[in-house]
């Protein structure tokens, strides 16, 4: 499509926007920007060398910030090329509408595949997709609209709310419960046994996990991620979480709205994060650690207590994000600072 119709698609781009639709050039995909080429659209973000960066960029038309530093000189840099561009406020976001743009999904189609096998007992509302080999539980509902791909497995008295979205191989347990809008990517195990075991004399007894996971609205699952039901409650991932590929969240964990969970993250049963937390790759949280709201883990940090509200932290054990900056510094001078200790022994020696 032309750049000018691509523009009508973004929610990002308004009127009062500036833009030079130059040639208004056919867009026939996106690309980062080093690498885009001829037909292909682009962005920018404020910040590192984007002067540079756009002189050598090959994309018919870009995305750049409206405001800060250098912001002007970019809208002169991209006329003087002669691409075309429009300046919006948040560039990354108006680039993620243009994707959905050029390459809209297309839903299946309504109704249930013949290989699939469906409980008489439950419900399936009205276009939703089961896809081939998918198995459906007693009891199980299935809200309006839902797409699940083949060979999704839902055990009995699993309900998921409309719109939801379960790729290949998802499996959800006995009792699981999804809000509206939520996607579980494939191999993703919702609501699996919690790890709870007792010690005895005998070794290890198994103590039976009769809760269920919750999933509120919008939360969606990366690939082979699992959350575990607890032994009674619930564990609960609240709205509009995200959570990265190859997560595992123990039993009764309790998320607020709107976390990031990167991929490998750890978290340990009755561990507690608060709305907007982030916790970035191969965090591990202990068990009943607390993160505040808008709190933040760095990679590989090890949480054992609790982290206040927006504070940054990192290292492990986790300490504040400034402090580990100034240990992380001072680590490739500790073989120096040794001998520096070990020669003044010597000189203290009588």
């Amino acid at each position: 499509m032309r750049f000018s119709e691509l523009l009508s698609h973004l929610n990002e781009v308004t009127e009062a926007h500036a833009r030079d639709l130059a040639h208004d050039p056919e867009i026939s995909g996106a690309e980062a920007l080093d690498r885009a080429g001829n037909g292909q659209l682009s962005f920018l973000e404020p910040g590192n060398a984007l002067a540079a960066a756009l002189a050598g960029s090959g994309a018919s038309a870009v995305l750049i910030p409206a405001r800060g530093d250098g912001a002007e000189a970019l809208q002169q840099q991209a006329r003087e090329r002669g691409l075309a561009w429009v300046a919006v406020n948040d560039p990354r976001l108006a680039f993620a509408e243009a994707l959905d743009a050029l390459h809209p999904r297309r839903r299946p189609e309504p109704g249930i595949h013949p290989s699939a096998v469906v409980d008489p007992t439950a419900v399936v509302g009205m276009g939703s997709h089961i896809g081939p080999h998918v198995v459906i539980g007693a009891n199980a509902q299935i809200g309006a609209s839902c797409t699940l791909h083949p060979q999704v497995v839902l055990y009995d008295d699993v309900q998921i709310g409309e719109g939801c979205e379960l790729h290949a191989g998802a499996v959800l347990h006995p009792g699981s419960r999804l809000g509206p809008g939520c996607v579980v990517h494939s191999n993703a195990v919702i609501g699996s046994e919690g790890f709870g075991f007792v010690p005895t004399a005998q070794g290890w007894r198994k103590m039976p996990q009769t809760g269920q996971v919750i999933l509120e609205a919008g939360v969606e699952v990366g690939c082979s991620s699992t959350i575990d039901r607890p032994s009674v409650g619930e564990t609960r991932i609240g709205a509009g979480t995200k959570i990265d590929n190859l997560v595992h969240i123990g039993h009764g964990v309790t998320t607020g709205q709107g976390c990031a969970l990167a991929a490998q993250v750890g978290i340990a049963g009755g561990a507690r994060l608060g709305n907007g937390v982030i916790l970035a790759g191969q965090v591990g949280l202990a068990n009943k650690a607390v993160m505040g709201d808008r709190s933040i883990a760095s990679s590989k940090s090890g949480i054992h207590g609790e982290v206040a509200a927006g504070e940054v932290v990192s290292g492990y054990p986790a300490i504040p994000n400034r402090l580990w900056l100034r240990c992380s510094a001072a680590f490739n001078k500790l073989p120096e600072l040794a001998r520096a200790l070990r020669q003044l022994e010597k000189q203290a020696k009588p």
